[in-house]
């Protein structure tokens, strides 16, 4: 607590000022947390003092509260380039973040529990303390400000990414709330951003990257490897997971109903539990037994496989490759059809994803057309991707038809065709049986440890 109160008093969060008559100020509260290596081991105790944001009015005391965070996404399509290029990555921590952004807003609190003031005294708050509505916001700007004055640009893509290119090189920095990574091939001004950023902000250079948001990262001579062991463990422990495991984490034709059971999100550097996710986390309002135990073969599944790591190799390429798949009419409760998709990038899974299509297809071509105007990128229906003479047949599907159409004419995507036993979206529409999983698992280099 005194480490935290002396943060607050060096960055001068608040001055002490005589309570308003108009105003009620809002309270603040003691949140306390252990911190934890990648291991597990403990790391150090920590006190952060969050103030009541619920308690604020809209309109006086904040406004806008909407700011970019980075998707994982982008962090996996971070980690590919980096991996391609053979650069290295650096991790740094930005202590007490949230302390560095100016409030605009006249906000008002009531002293911490602990720390003595003057009777009729209260906080004025000049910086975003932590549970504000308004501190994430306010931090990122002042993050923004600073990166893009010593050079940096944010990606139209992702806000939380920042580009800097120059005849030495090029660096991204990415941002996610109080954590980033940066890499590159030019280590001149890595080492120049490194050193502002410590001028400005009370800063921790990680060193190497190798733990980041849940996620252990290791590096080899080959890539990278991404797991969630610990993650897993975790769950394991509160669930209590200890007897028997499984091969593959859903049973085949298994059909199940509204009424019937819950899940929970589960990681995202596991895309061979994508699909399993996705059904059983429809039906978190209504948990029965049977989900239950659906629900506790995934996590069997991951108790035999905790290990199981995605790789990024160092490949020569940066092509962008997808692949996509429909199942038609396959939810029994609605009869409404699934699409999926992986991305890849310099042969590095960085995107995938389950999703359930809007309305009902009255076709498998039209399921397959809805898919591919999801990702842009799949030629199932690749005649009438291209060929005008289909219109008649694909009114009612137009829009999908017609972008996707104009998307290879203007040489955005080009479509290829898969045959059946590569089409890798399989993976996240069905299930599938134990041969069938691993080959899937080795094409989207899912690996267990050597």
């Amino acid at each position: 607590m005194a480490e935290e109160i002396a943060a607050l008093e060096r960055t001068g969060t608040w001055d002490l000022v005589p309570t308003p008559s108009h105003i009620r100020p809002i309270t603040c509260k003691w949140v306390y947390k252990v911190k934890t290596r990648s291991d597990g081991s403990l790391k150090r105790y920590k006190a952060r003092l969050v103030a009541r944001g619920f308690q604020q009015e809209h309109g006086r005391d904040y406004d806008e509260t909407f700011a970019p965070v980075a998707h994982m996404t982008t962090v996996r399509a971070l980690l590919a380039v980096a991996s391609v290029r053979a650069w290295s990555i650096s991790q740094l921590d930005v202590k007490n973040a949230f302390l560095n952004g100016e409030l605009r807003e006249e906000v008002y609190m009531q002293p911490p529990h602990g720390y003595s003031v003057p009777e009729g005294m209260v906080c004025r708050l000049r910086r975003s303390l932590y549970g504000l509505k308004q501190a994430p916001r306010v931090w990122f700007q002042r993050f923004a400000s600073v990166v893009i004055a010593v050079g940096f640009s944010a990606s139209v893509h992702d806000p939380a990414l920042f580009v800097h290119t120059s005849s030495r090189g090029r660096t991204l920095l990415l941002l996610y709330v109080d954590d980033m990574i940066i890499t590159g091939d030019d280590p001149q001004f890595i080492a120049f951003v490194k050193a502002r950023l410590s001028e400005l902000f009370l800063m921790s250079d990680l060193g190497p990257f190798r733990y980041f948001l849940g996620i252990e990262v290791s590096s080899t001579h080959e890539g990278f490897y991404l797991s969630q062991e610990k993650y897993i463990q975790g769950l394991l422990d509160r669930a209590s997971i200890t007897d028997h495991k499984t091969e593959t984490p859903m049973e085949l034709n298994l059909h199940l109903s509204a009424t019937d059971g819950s899940f929970v999100y589960l990681g995202v550097t596991r895309p061979d539990i994508s699909y399993s996710v996705y059904i059983l986390s429809q039906f978190v309002s209504a948990s029965t037994q049977l989900h239950y135990s659906h629900l506790l073969r995934v996590l069997r599944y991951l108790r035999g496989t905790i290990s199981r790591r995605l790789f990024f190799p160092r490949s020569r390429s940066l092509q962008l490759q997808a692949y996509c798949d429909a199942t038609w009419a396959s939810d029994f409760s609605d009869r409404r059809s699934l699409s999926g998709y992986y991305f890849f990038l310099g042969g590095s899974l960085i995107a995938w994803k389950t999703k359930k299509q809007i309305a009902v297809s009255r076709s498998s071509t039209e399921v397959e057309l809805r898919a591919m105007a999801l990702v842009t990128a799949e030629v199932t229906w690749l005649r009438i991707a291209r060929d005008p003479v289909k219109h008649e047949l694909t009114k009612h599907i137009g829009v999908d038809a017609y972008y996707t159409r104009a998307q290879v004419q203007d040489g955005v995507v080009t479509l290829r065709c898969v045959p059946s036993e590569l089409r890798l979206a399989d993976f996240l529409t069905k299930a599938q049986t134990r041969d069938q999983h691993r080959f899937y698992l080795s094409k989207l280099s899912v690996f267990d440890p050597p």
